[in-house]
C-alpha cells in the first residue's frame, strides 16, 4: 500500500481580500446603524471636550432633561412627529431609488395649504380640521409631483429637482406672510393671522404634544410596511429599488408606480407640514420657525432606519431626542446652538462610512505557492 504523494502537496499562503455580499442580512443592518450611532455619539462626546465640557456629565444632564422629565419627554415625541411623518415616506422613495430630497419643501407646501384653508375657507369648525389634513397632503403630494414626472418622462434627475423646489417653498411662504397673507398685529416677525380655534390641532395635557398627527405617523408607518410587503405596488416598488431594467422586464408600469410612491412620500411631508402649523404655530410663520430642517433631518431618519418604514419609528424619535437635547446643550451646558447640526452630520457620515461593511466581507483566501514556471510566474501571482 503506498503512501500519500507528498510530492504533489504544495505550500499555501493565506492572504484576505474583498469580496461582495451576496446579501446583507438585517442583524448586520440593524448592527452597522446601531454601530454608526454609537461612534456619532462618542464623536459628540470628544466635541463637547474640546469646549471643556465633560461628555458624561452632559448626557447625564440631557437625559435627565428629557427622558426622566415629563415635559422634556413630550417635547422630545413632540420634535419626532415631523421626522416620522416625512422620515416614513421617504423610506418608501428611497426602496424605489426614487432619492427625493425635497421634504422639506413639500412639508413647507403642506403648511402653505392647510394655512390657507384654516384663514380663508370659511368651512364650518367641523370642517376645518379634516379639509387642513387633505390640503396639506395634497399639496405635499403636488409638490413632489413635479420632480416625479420630470425624471419618468424626461429622464431629469430628482435630487436636483426636490433640492431645488426646497427653496422655491421658502421663498413662497415669506412672500405670503410679508405680502397677501400678512397679519394684522405684526410685533417685529412676519407671520399670518392666528387661526380659530376650530383649526388648531388637540394637545396632550398642558404640552405641545399634537396628539393625532402622532397617531397618523404610527399608522402611516404600519401601512406602508404593509404596502411593501403585501401588495403588487409593494412589489413593484422593491423591484424598482432592485433593478429598474429587471422591472421594466417584468411589466412593471414605471411611469404609474413612480408617481404613486413619490405621491405618498411628498404627501406624508405635507401632513407633517400641517401638523406644525396647526398643532404648533397656530399660523403661518416664517420657515426658519415653522421648521428647522425637519425635511432634512428625515433623511437621515430614512437612512438610519435602512429603508424600513416600522424603524423609521425609532430612528425618529432618536432624532427627535438629538434636536430636544439641543435646547439643554444651549441653556443649561452653554454649548453653541450648530450643536445639534453637527451631532446630525456626524450620524450621516457615519452611517455613509458603515454602507461598505453591508456591501462587502473580508474572505480568507488561500494562494498556493510553486516554483517559477517557463513564463516566470509563481502561481500566487498568476492567482493575483
Amino acid at each position: 500500500m503506498s503512501g500519500p504523494d507528498v510530492s504533489e502537496a504544495r505550500p499555501v499562503r493565506t492572504v484576505w481580500k474583498l469580496e461582495r455580499r451576496a446579501h446583507a442580512g438585517p442583524a448586520l443592518a440593524w448592527g452597522a446603524s446601531i454601530g454608526a450611532v454609537v461612534v456619532a455619539m462618542a464623536l459628540t462626546g470628544a466635541l463637547f471636550a474640546a469646549f471643556g465640557v465633560d461628555p458624561l456629565d452632559a448626557l447625564r444632564r440631557i437625559v435627565d432633561r428629557t427622558l426622566l422629565d415629563a415635559r422634556g419627554l413630550s417635547e422630545v415625541a413632540r420634535r419626532s412627529i415631523p421626522l416620522m411623518l416625512a422620515g416614513v415616506g421617504l423610506t418608501l422613495a428611497f426602496r424605489a431609488r426614487f432619492w427625493n430630497i425635497g421634504a422639506e419643501g413639500q412639508l413647507l407646501a403642506g403648511a402653505i395649504a392647510a394655512s390657507g384653508v384654516a384663514l380663508f375657507s370659511g368651512l364650518p369648525a367641523p370642517l376645518l380640521l379634516p379639509a387642513m389634513f387633505l390640503a396639506a397632503l395634497v399639496a405635499g403630494a403636488a409638490w413632489g409631483l413635479g420632480p416625479a414626472l420630470l425624471k419618468v418622462r424626461l429622464g431629469v434627475n430628482e435630487i436636483i429637482t426636490t433640492l431645488m423646489l426646497n427653496y422655491v417653498a421658502i421663498y413662497l411662504v415669506r412672500w405670503l406672510i410679508n405680502g397677501p397673507w400678512k397679519g394684522t398685529s405684526l410685533s417685529g416677525f412676519a407671520y399670518s393671522d392666528p387661526f380659530e380655534q376650530a383649526a388648531r390641532l388637540p394637545t396632550w395635557a398642558a404640552t405641545r404634544l399634537h396628539w393625532p398627527t402622532l397617531a397618523v405617523a404610527i399608522a402611516l408607518a404600519i401601512a406602508v410596511a404593509w404596502l411593501l410587503a403585501r401588495t403588487r405596488f409593494g412589489f413593484e416598488v422593491r423591484m424598482l429599488g432592485a433593478s429598474p431594467e429587471a422591472a421594466r422586464y417584468a411589466g412593471v408600469d414605471f411611469f404609474k408606480t413612480t408617481v404613486a410612491l413619490v405621491a405618498v412620500s411628498a404627501g406624508a411631508a405635507g401632513l407633517a407640514g400641517f401638523g406644525e402649523a396647526a398643532g404648533i404655530h397656530h399660523r403661518l410663520v416664517d420657515p426658519n420657525s415653522l421648521s428647522p430642517g425637519y425635511g432634512y433631518t428625515a433623511i437621515i431618519v430614512a437612512l438610519l432606519a435602512r429603508r424600513n418604514p416600522l424603524a423609521a419609528l425609532v430612528t425618529a424619535l432618536f432624532l427627535g431626542w438629538v434636536a430636544a437635547a439641543g435646547d439643554v446643550m444651549q441653556v443649561a451646558l452653554r454649548l453653541p446652538s450648530q450643536i445639534v447640526g453637527v451631532t446630525q452630520g456626524l450620524v450621516l457620515l457615519c452611517i455613509l462610512a458603515a454602507e461598505p461593511v453591508l456591501r462587502y466581507r473580508l474572505a480568507r483566501v488561500e494562494v498556493p505557492l510553486a516554483p517559477p514556471g517557463a513564463d516566470g510566474r509563481t502561481a500566487e501571482g498568476s492567482a493575483r
